[in-house]
């Protein structure tokens, strides 16, 4: 996966699908580049839309830096950490109003969604983005 190609960065929408199998995971993944909506991420929002995604890329691997908070999110999300080759390498049902959840293993992006979405993602799977467009 190195990343979402640079081609991807002008929609600012990627589709996620599962490298071994080919099965669409997510049609719509809003990507996250910049600090400013890295930072937003999903605070002040009432709630998620069905299938809505954010794919935050930190840009290089990291514990640290691929923490999550969910002050100021009303919400329950999935979290998915997801390094820079494409594996999950943790998941998490972050619950509102938590000061900290953070992967047990260095990632890159962090793919914040419906919760149900963990039942579709296991620890090790390897995915993929794609081109995807913005609805109209």
């Amino acid at each position: 996966m190195p990343g979402p190609p640079a081609a991807l960065m002008p929609t600012r929408y990627a589709a996620l699908r599962h490298r071994a199998t080919g099965a669409l995971l997510l049609p719509r993944v809003r990507l996250c580049t910049s600090f400013l909506s890295r930072l937003r991420g999903l605070m002040f929002r009432r709630a998620l839309s069905l299938g809505e995604a954010l794919l935050l890329d930190e840009r290089r691997d990291s514990r640290a830096a691929t923490s999550i908070h969910m002050f100021f999110v009303p919400f329950a999300i999935a979290a998915v950490w997801i390094d820079s080759t494409g594996r999950v390498v943790d998941k998490a049902l972050a619950l509102p109003w938590r000061p900290f959840y953070g992967p047990r293993a260095p990632a890159r992006y962090i793919l914040e969604t419906e919760p149900a979405f963990l039942d579709r993602i296991t620890l090790a799977d390897e995915v993929d983005f794609e081109l995807a467009a913005p609805l109209a």
